[in-house]
C-alpha cells in the first residue's frame, strides 16, 4: 500500500466515499447518495448575509464570479445575496414595514423571464418563512 493509498484510506474511513472535483481536489460524500446529473441547474437561493458559502472557502470562484468579487460587501458589511444556477447572480433587501414587508431583488445583470419567476418565487418563500401568517408582503424586482 502506498502512502498516498493510506493518507486516502485514513481520510475517507468507513462509509465516506471519496471522489475528486476538475483541479483534484478531495470531496467526500456518502458512496450511494444520489447525485444530479451535471447539467442540472442548481435552484435559487437567498443567502442571509453573512452565509457560510460565502465566507468558509480559501476559493470562492465555484459560487462567485472574478467579475463580481467585492459585491457582497460595503465595508465590513455584508450584504443578503442571490444565487442563479448556484453562482452569485445579485443582493436582496428586506424592508420591514407597519403594513407590509417588501422584499426587494437587486440583480447584477439582466434575468431571463424563468429565472426571474423561480427567483420570485423563492423570495415568496422566504417571506412566508420571516414575516407572521398572513402578514402582506411584496417582491420586488429592481431593474439591472
Amino acid at each position: 500500500m502506498t502512502p498516498a493509498t493510506r493518507r486516502r484510506d485514513r481520510r475517507c474511513p468507513g462509509r465516506a466515499g471519496c471522489f475528486q472535483d476538475e483541479r483534484g481536489t478531495e470531496l467526500f460524500d456518502l458512496p450511494d447518495a444520489p447525485r444530479p446529473a451535471e447539467d442540472t441547474p442548481a435552484p435559487p437561493r437567498l443567502l442571509p448575509e453573512f452565509d457560510n458559502l460565502l465566507l468558509s472557502h480559501a476559493d470562492r470562484t465555484r459560487v462567485v464570479p472574478a467579475d463580481l468579487r467585492g459585491r457582497t460587501w460595503s465595508g465590513n458589511q455584508a450584504h443578503r445575496v442571490f444565487l442563479l444556477d448556484g453562482f452569485l447572480a445579485g443582493i436582496w433587501h428586506l424592508d420591514e414595514g407597519k403594513e407590509r414587508t417588501t422584499l426587494t431583488l437587486e440583480p447584477f445583470a439582466r434575468v431571463t423571464r424563468s429565472d426571474r419567476a423561480a427567483l420570485v418565487a423563492e423570495a415568496e418563500r422566504t417571506l412566508l418563512l420571516m414575516t407572521p401568517s398572513g402578514a402582506a408582503y411584496d417582491v420586488v424586482m429592481a431593474e439591472s
